[in-house]
């Protein structure tokens, strides 16, 4: 057996229907679109989720809550991270943390405080919680938020 004789397994492959070719066919006059209507007219295409008139799926569902357009969603950093990965004196910015594979670098970043510091670290994010920056400048190093 080798590439040339490769073949569809048998009824994989069937000519498509031709329809309104005479009423012999057994698809002739209206061709299997009904009678009337807007399906059987030509250029008929349906709205996105339209089901035949029935009230469709994503009006049928009740709605909840509120989702705010203008929220900002942070890549997250714990300080125990930054501490086993940079040594001591390091500066640590978005593109560091990117190279080394912390974050993505889509989306701002913001530095949390799980974890102790032992090295002086400075680093500039576009976000500190309160004890992250209170942790690093304690233990000697800089916290700076980006714009």
């Amino acid at each position: 057996m080798d590439l040339s004789n490769l073949k569809p397994p048998k009824g994989a492959k069937h000519s498509k229907k031709r329809v309104g070719r005479g009423q012999g066919s057994g698809n002739g006059k209206t061709a299997g679109r009904g009678h009337k209507g807007a399906q059987s007219r030509a250029g008929y295409s349906s709205k996105r989720g339209f089901e035949g008139g029935q009230m469709p799926l994503h009006r049928r569902i009740p709605k909840r809550g509120f989702h705010n357009p203008f929220r900002v969603e942070y890549e997250v950093v714990n300080i125990d991270t930054l501490v086993e990965r940079f040594e001591a004196g390091a500066v640590i910015t978005p593109d560091v943390l990117v190279a080394a594979g912390l974050v993505t670098g889509n989306s701002p970043i913001k530095v949390l405080a799980r974890g102790d510091v032992s090295k002086a670290l400075t680093v500039k994010v576009h976000r500190f919680s309160g004890k992250a920056a209170e942790k690093i400048t304690a233990a000697g190093g800089q916290a700076e938020a980006l714009a």
